[in-house]
């Protein structure tokens, strides 16, 4: 098998791993129980509620995302970063078709829905497209700058023109650590953007979003008050074992309300009075997914995880520079968290050579992606357990495989 644990695993992004994590899942399992509502499992809806907030006030959400008395936002804890985006672009799809039916009463939502139009950029997750899919939103996908973040004008203009054809801008997916190279919108351009035109932002930042506990790195959050919807993913890189995603709302309404089916044989006597998650989510009923990053956050602090997102940067870093010092290699995005970017220089043969040797060697685990039409390996420091000295012989690896290739190179 693939052994995502192993310190010699550099691919796509961590997964995260620990023995408190571990032990709230084997609770959770022991519990079983199916909380699909406040009344069916009261401590499982609380703690959620609980550490949804406090690890929104880690990261830097504004109190607007949190839940309170005199807040109407809140977190919720879903599967998967899939999930957290493709919720509010249901729940924006549902809330301009309202709009537009109170706009024009003989409208029904069959009528509105071809006209609404979604956009996302070049650069992000596949899964945005299939939340389009899903939603049966037209996804606009707009270019990016040559950092490969999308800018306010270039949104404006897509704006423009669609509202020329007669479609209705509904929904912006933005991303905060895109995938491919972890570039990151100008949030700050694209919010105000959003909100003159009352469409939903949602941003993605399901790796980099944990890393904004870290106060260095909250600059990138820059913007977040513009916001609609948040989502990030405790279970990448806090240590959080899969599957973990966090999903924050300005307004819960917008959510409940796209999505509130109450069957007679789960309503309570507390309707309207207490959390039920039921109703920001897909499936009916939820694991106790809380214990998890209740006992993470409890038995590492803030302080020891702020410590591992840190170190993983700096192993990031040592890595980067090793590159830098071969004159075959190049870095082709700015190294900000544990991703670094790289390739050879020449074409796109030589670098996907590299990644098959390297992959054929068995010695460590990377892959590689295209920006731009530009192939490029992505080296991620992924497990708690990776050092130093993995990264130095991932790089010993690297330098072995690439040695043939640079003679090809040379000898042309």
């Amino acid at each position: 098998m693939t052994h995502w644990q192993s310190p010699h695993f550099h691919a796509y992004f961590p997964t995260g791993h620990s023995f408190p994590s571990l032990l709230g899942d084997m609770l959770s399992g022991g519990i079983s129980c199916v909380a699909f509502s406040w009344i069916a499992s009261p401590a499982c809806t609380e703690l959620e509620t609980i550490v949804m907030n406090w690890l929104g006030k880690m990261i830097g959400l504004p109190e607007t995302f949190l839940a309170g008395e005199d807040s109407l936002g809140g977190g919720v804890i879903l599967g998967s970063a899939s999930e957290s985006i493709l919720m509010p672009l249901l729940a924006a799809k549902m809330k301009m078709i309202r709009k537009q039916q109170e706009l024009n009463p003989d409208l029904d939502q069959y009528d509105i829905l071809p006209k609404l139009v979604a956009y996302s950029t070049d650069q992000s997750h596949s899964c945005v497209s299939k939340a389009a899919m899903i939603s049966s939103v037209r996804m606009r996908v707009l270019p990016t700058d040559e950092r490969n973040a999308l800018r306010g004008d270039t949104l404006i203009e897509a704006m423009r023109n669609d509202r020329k054809k007669g479609l209705i801008p509904t929904f912006v997916c933005a991303t905060l650590g895109t995938t491919d190279c972890l570039a990151f919108d100008s949030i700050s351009e694209i919010g105000p953007v959003c909100k003159d035109a009352n469409v939903w932002l949602h941003i993605d930042a399901a790796y980099a979003g944990c890393a904004f506990i870290c106060p260095e790195f909250r600059y990138l959050l820059n913007g977040i008050e513009y916001a609609s919807s948040f989502n990030a993913s405790p279970q990448k890189i806090l240590r959080v074992n899969f599957d973990l995603a966090a999903m924050w709302v300005r307004d819960k309404r917008d959510i409940t309300g796209a999505f509130n089916i109450d069957q007679p044989i789960i309503q309570q006597d507390h309707q309207g009075l207490v959390e039920n998650y039921r109703h920001w989510q897909i499936p009916l009923g939820r694991r106790f997914r809380s214990l998890k990053l209740w006992f993470v956050l409890r038995m590492f602090g803030v302080k020891k995880l702020q410590e591992h997102i840190r170190y993983q940067v700096k192993l990031a870093e040592e890595f980067e520079a090793l590159v830098l010092a071969d004159p075959r290699f190049t870095i082709e995005a700015e190294v900000i968290l544990g991703l670094v970017c790289f390739g050879l220089k020449g074409p796109n043969e030589q670098t996907k050579e590299l990644i098959d040797k390297i992959i054929k060697s068995g010695k460590i685990y990377m892959n590689g992606t295209y920006v731009k039409g530009k192939f490029l390996l992505r080296f991620v420091v992924c497990p708690a357990t990776t050092d130093s000295s993995h990264i130095l012989y991932a790089w010993q690896v690297i330098q072995d495989c690439a040695d043939g290739i640079s003679t090809a190179i040379n000898g042309n």
